[in-house]
Parts: structure tokens; sequence; C-alpha cells
């Protein structure tokens, strides 16, 4: 199962939803993105957020379109994002894809990546990406990695995001690296690109950011 959650992010920065509309595929709105998959034809099964970022007349659709609605106090704990993320690990998918999670306010950009550190930090088997028009963030824990060309988004970064990376190995890629120690803060592995339909990242110790963009 795939669940994606759409946020409250700028529209301008959305890549086709279409694309994403798949058989068993779980959507989810978050606040304003609920009313936005709407206006795209795309009733979401599940709801979250305090939706102070809609109407009155555009919550009323809401609670007409959306049969399970979760609505919270601004005054909580969690982000609204958060708390759909919470409730959608808990289904233990395969995959949680995030939408409308940048643009805008950077706290709320900040606090959307560092959320795909939950499961790894959970230890669970989920895996969860960010994905606007011209973005792929996904975070990953030491091991060997696969990674496939995407000539829509050529160009492939990774950032540790927790300590240092140990031995990083990149076969594949234009800019190859062995058993390289990547600091906290470094900028070496910033726009690299793969040269083969696939190549693989390998790294010992940290968590890893890998980003994928295009111009």
């Amino acid at each position: 199962m795939i669940i994606n959650i759409l946020a409250g992010g700028p529209i301008d920065l959305l890549p086709s939803l279409e694309k994403y509309d798949k058989e068993n595929i779980v959507w989810v709105g978050v606040d304003r993105g609920v009313f936005t998959l709407i206006q795209k034809g795309i009733i979401p099964q599940y709801a979250f957020g305090d939706f102070d970022s809609v109407s009155s007349e555009e919550l009323a659709v809401i609670r007409e379109q959306v049969g399970d609605l979760q609505k919270f106090s601004p005054e909580k704990d969690e982000t609204d994002m958060e708390l759909a993320i919470n409730w959608a690990l808990q289904q233990e998918p395969t995959l949680i894809q995030l939408f409308g999670a940048t643009g805008g306010r950077l706290d709320h950009l900040f606090a959307n990546v560092q959320l795909l550190l939950k499961p790894i930090l959970q230890n669970i088997n989920t895996e969860m990406e960010i994905i606007d028009n011209k973005n792929t963030i996904y975070i990953r824990s030491a091991g060997e990695h696969s990674i496939q060309k995407m000539n829509d988004r050529k160009y492939i970064s990774f950032v540790p995001v927790s300590g240092a990376i140990s031995r990083l190995t990149l076969v594949g890629f234009k800019y190859p690296l062995k058993d390289c120690h990547i600091p906290l803060g470094s900028t070496l592995c910033i726009s690299n690109e793969l040269i083969n339909d696939y190549g693989t990242f390998s790294f010992t110790e940290g968590i890893l950011m890998v980003i994928r963009s295009r111009d």
C-alpha cells in the first residue's frame, strides 16, 4: 500500500498529482491540502488538520466530501503534517509520499524534512519521501542502496543529516567515491549525476539525505 499525503504548500510547486493517483493509493489531505485535492478531482479518504487556512465555506465542502475528517485545535504539540504521518505510519504502508511540503514558510519546510527521519528513528520498514515539481527528497540509514536514473531529476545530492557519514561509496556516478568520510556540513556531494541507468551508494555509519533535482 502507498499513502499519498498532500499538505497546504504553494500550489505552483506541486507536481502533476494525476501521475501519482493510481490503484491501491490512499490519499490523505492535510489542512488546506484537503481542499486542493477536492479541486483537482481527487477525493481523499482521510483528512487531518486544524483547518485554520480554509474558509468556513471551504470547510463545509470538505466535510461533505471526505468520509473521515479529524479536526484538531490549533493549539497542539504536533503540526498537522506530523499528525497525518503518525497515522500513516500506523497503517504500515510500503511508501508514504508527501506533497505540498515545500515552499512558503521555511519553518514548515525544515519541519517536514525532519519528519522524514521518523521511520528510521522508530525502526519502521516504511519509505517516505517529499516530492515537488523540481525535487524528490528522502533519507536513508547506513547500508547499500540502489538508485535509478530519472531523466527529469538528473542531479543527485547527498547531505549528512545526523553526524558524519563514514565510508561513503558511490558507484555508477559521474563523480564516484570510495570509502569517503563526509563530515556534517560538507558540500562535497552536491550535484552529482548517474552515468548508468542504475547506481549504488553505500556507507557504514550516519544518516544521509538524498535530493534528486532538476533545473
